[in-house]
This record gives structure tokens, sequence and C-alpha cells, in this order.
């Protein structure tokens, strides 16, 4: 009587590994952002944190999940991926855009060897002075202003943009979905809203961290199907602009907190090896070299000190050898899959 339901686990997932570990990230991350919003309404303030903390923590994995979705490897089938994606996305709060949408943007990030976006951001930047300057201020208050313009023209676009317009019924549907889900939630507990928000906000923070320092690629700004000459952009190339960004080289296992998504390198050298592998991958191919392996400490520091320069840099710095190599490593906006389409 159990064989049918083994059989149709194994189809489901492609090994006995994928259904352990994929269960695991998927339930925890659905449990955890429903379950932290009866923390954002509690009347302990320790509480409240912790809430802020998981439902942050959750909406960052979500957003993995879905980067795991789009190259296929949560499930054996594509139905159960982009099915997957969609829900993931939603939890992280880009659901405005079809998961397809997103998949497509990113596997050009891959196939292209460069940072592609539909949106020239830094071209209404420098168009709108007043408007650059309102963004550099809120960033220099640690306020993730970029990454909420980024998400935002996702919405807006298909409202105001002629050949944005055929994704105008999928933009208004999840804006008055989530607006209602919002306001019932604000009507309800105005305390958790506002946390919430905070949540949010957290989960951009933390999502630019790790995008902005994962290359030194070109940045081009494109239409989603048009063609990008290579210009020698090779694998040696890929490479060479590819870095890992872990939260401990020492720990393996704390990587997981961001699944492993900070082993940057392994995933551009085999894509389609799952987030649970990758640790493995990564020792495979450097062993105990660190060069590609940009230290925490540096990157935060980094992060700290080019956050204002960072909204409208023209690249995304450079790198040193020895100590301190990440001095100069700006990073980037605008360069999330969630945002790029």
């Amino acid at each position: 009587m159990t064989a049918v339901p083994n059989r149709a686990a194994r189809s489901l997932f492609r090994d006995g590994v994928a259904r352990r570990a994929n269960t695991v990230a998927l339930a925890y991350t659905g449990l955890a952002w429903i379950g932290s919003f009866g923390l954002l309404d509690a009347s302990s303030a320790i509480l409240n944190l912790a809430g802020v903390l998981l439902c942050a923590h959750a909406m960052v994995l979500a957003a993995y999940l879905v980067h795991e979705a789009a190259h296929h490897t949560l499930f054996a089938a594509k139905r159960a991926n982009h099915w997957t994606g969609e829900a993931m996305s939603f939890i992280a709060g880009s659901s405005y855009a079809s998961f397809e949408r997103i998949r497509h943007m990113h596997i050009r990030h891959h196939l292209d060897r460069a940072d592609v976006a539909c949106f020239d951001f830094k071209a209404v930047l420098r168009g709108n002075p007043g408007l650059r300057r309102t963004l550099q201020a809120l960033e220099w208050a640690y306020f993730p202003a970029t990454e909420i313009m980024m998400h935002l023209q996702v919405v807006w676009r298909p409202f105001c943009v002629r050949s944005q317009r055929k994704y105008l019924p999928r933009s208004a549907a999840m804006l008055l979905l989530r607006g209602f889900l919002l306001v019932a939630l604000g009507l309800a507990a105005l305390k958790a809203l506002v946390l919430y928000a905070l949540a949010m906000m957290l989960e951009l923070h933390v999502l630019n961290f790790f995008d902005a320092f994962h290359h030194t690629f070109e940045q081009h700004f494109i239409e989603p199907d048009e063609d990008l000459p290579l210009n020698g952009r090779d694998r040696a190339y890929e490479e060479a602009n590819t870095y890992s960004n872990l939260i401990s080289a020492r720990h393996p296992w704390v990587n997981v907190l961001t699944l492993n998504f900070g082993y940057h390198n392994a995933h551009h050298h085999r894509a389609s090896v799952p987030w649970y592998r990758l640790p493995a991958l990564h020792r495979q191919l450097y062993g105990e070299e660190r060069h590609c392996v940009m230290p925490l400490a540096e990157l935060l520091a980094t992060w700290h000190r080019n956050r204002v320069c960072r909204v409208i840099a023209d690249d995304y710095g450079t790198l040193a050898r020895g100590a301190r190599r990440a001095d100069s490593f700006i990073g980037a906006h605008g360069v999330s899959f969630l945002t790029v389409v």
C-alpha cells in the first residue's frame, strides 16, 4: 500500500536527498512566514523582534527558492517548479511579475554573462537630480530606497509604459490582492503591519547585500528578448568576475541561512546543481583556496562605506589582492533577479 506514495514522491523530486532537503526548506519558509504574523502582533517586544527576524528570514528564503525553481532544481517536473516559484514569489513580495518573466531574465544573466535588466534606473536618476539626492539621503540613513524603487517599477511600468501593457492584468490583480491583504492586516493589527514593513526592508537589505557583491559583470539595460553580443565574455571572464560571499567559510552549515546562495562561483560553474550540493561542489572546485571568496567582514565594511555612491556608481568598483581587497568594491543596485524584469 505504501509503494505508490513512494513512487509518487520519487517522481516529484529528483531523488531522496532532494525530497528531504526541499521539503524542509519549503515547509520552514511557509510556516515561518505565516507564523511570524502572530509574533508581530504579540504584546512582548522580544516576541515582536523575533517576528520581524522570522518574517524577514522567511521572505529571504522564499526569494532564494524562487531562484532554485528558476533553475528547476526543486522538483523533477517543470510545472511543479513553476507553481512553487509563483508561491514563493508571493511570499517574497515580488509576485507583480510572473515567475516565467523572472526566470527568463535570470537565465539570460547566465547565458549572457552580464547583469541584464529591463529598467534603466540609472538613466532615470541622472535625469532627475532631486530623486537621485533623495535616494542617496535615504540610503545614507540605511533605508533601502533604491531596491524599493526597483520593486515599485515592476508595479507601475505596466500602467505607464505602452510596451509593458501586456503585463498590466497581472500587475493590477496583484496590486489589488496584496493591497487588500495589507489593509486587512492593518485593520486587524496595525502594529503587525508596521513591523511587517520593517521585515520587508530588512529582507531587501539582505538580498541586496548578497546580490551587490556577486559579480563585476557589465550591466546592460535591454528588452527581454533583445540580442546581447557576448563580445569576449567567455567562461574565463565569467569565473574571473564572479565572487562568493559566504556567511562563514569556516562553518559551512551557517550558509544554509541563505540557502547557500553565497556559493556563487560554484553556482555559475554548474547552475543545475541544487542549493544543498553547492558546498560540496565548491570544495571540489576550489578546495581550501579562497581567492574567489570575499570575507564577510570586508564586504560589510564596503557595503556601509559605499552605500551612498552605490546608488549611481558607473561601475561596481575594483578588487585588489591581499588584506582589505574589497575596500574599492562598490557593489551594485538593480541586479536582483526579482526586479530585473
